[in-house]
């Protein structure tokens, strides 16, 4: 059960020298807009994923005239350090040395639900392949080395084809055929144990929340044409040998596993066509479905959740704080704080930020 116990946050954006210990459940941080409230999910995500959701240029993240920033934290057992400079990264746990940040994410698997990172309904094709790919990762052992395998293999064909080598192109089409094959299967095998998890016990936890959640469902889109069996390698093998000349002259490969996506719908409605009240709540019911399916595999992520006030009702945000609170994740969640009345039924931990100064409430 992933538990931070303690955070120590040093010159990550406005936050200096910021030490907490949160509670077990919900941890509540109180601020107006500016003063370090996204600053801190942001820098929990970081320490999690060793990348912001935000921006991918560093120095927006370390405070203003320094050199680096460090977020140390107590999971669970380990001791977690994480100090990154414009020029290097060293990622420490129990004060061994990381290579791989996977390994990071397997202690402190984390999952987020902020507009900042965008809603998954009627989202773009790599924000949802972000999310699904997110959660095969920590149910399928070696999804990840499938996936690294597969990404090696596109980068070579997509290097042979601009260089219009295509002798050499046969042997890397077969190879990622097969790695296509597994990718996909791990995804869609994902895909119907999420949809199990959508239970009568989980719709019925959820229904303050959307009260046709039952009539919602998501299909898996391979990337590959509908005339290609994406769970035979033989035909996408067939299919690439076919269309070789077509790739040399687009000189990349424009289909596959990084160009899967998923589709939603709602009544048999298509997502683009819901309101977007209708995508925001069934994207967080998505994510929340990941949640507890992944606490079903006896995997406990740590939920962020940012800035959902101003997007949902206080019935909503209520539903969702108590269904995390059934789960028994720990859950850290930013407010204005203007009516905390209709959440102290969660008992929750309560922080207050004032101008990048973390102090308990």
């Amino acid at each position: 059960m992933a538990i931070i116990r303690k955070l120590a946050i040093t010159q990550f954006r406005n936050l200096n020298q910021q030490y907490i210990k949160p509670g077990k459940k919900l941890n509540l941080f109180v601020a107006d807009n500016a003063q370090g409230k996204t600053s801190l999910i942001e820098a929990i995500y970081y320490l999690g994923h060793n990348r912001s959701f935000k921006t991918n240029v560093i120095k927006e993240l370390i405070e203003l005239d320094q050199q680096k920033f460090q977020l140390d934290a107590q999971v669970d057992d380990y001791r977690v350090k994480l100090e990154k400079s414009k020029q290097k990264t060293n990622i420490n746990i129990d004060q061994s040395r990381l290579k791989n940040s996977s390994e990071l994410s397997k202690i402190l698997p984390i999952q987020i639900i902020t507009p900042d990172k965008g809603f998954i309904v009627n989202g773009t094709p790599k924000n949802k392949r972000s999310y699904l790919d997110w959660g095969v990762f920590h149910v399928e052992l070696d999804f990840l080395s499938h996936f690294k395998n597969y990404n090696k293999a596109l980068k070579n064909i997509n290097t042979l084809l601009s260089q219009q080598k295509q002798e050499e192109l046969d042997y890397w089409f077969l190879e990622i055929s097969k790695l296509s094959v597994v990718i996909n299967q791990s995804r869609s095998n994902y895909i119907e144990q999420l949809k199990n998890t959508n239970s009568s016990e989980l719709i019925q936890e959820l229904s303050g929340l959307f009260n046709a959640i039952d009539s919602f469902n998501y299909e898996f889109k391979s990337g590959w044409p509908k005339e290609v069996n994406a769970f035979n390698s033989d035909s996408v093998y067939k299919y690439l040998l076919k269309n070789k000349p077509f790739l040399t002259k687009a000189k990349y490969l424009n289909h596959g596993p990084h160009k899967a996506s998923l589709k939603f719908f709602l009544n048999k409605k298509e997502e683009c066509f819901l309101s977007r009240g209708e995508q925001k709540t069934l994207s967080i019911i998505f994510w929340l479905t990941q949640v507890s399916m992944l606490v079903k595999n006896n995997i406990y992520p740590i939920v962020l959740i940012d800035d959902i006030s101003s997007e949902l009702d206080t019935i909503k945000i209520k539903t969702i704080l108590h269904y995390l609170n059934h789960l028994n994740v720990q859950t850290f969640m930013t407010d204005i704080g203007k009516d905390l009345s209709f959440i102290k039924d969660e008992n929750p931990t309560i922080f207050k930020i004032n101008k990048g100064v973390i102090t308990t409430q």
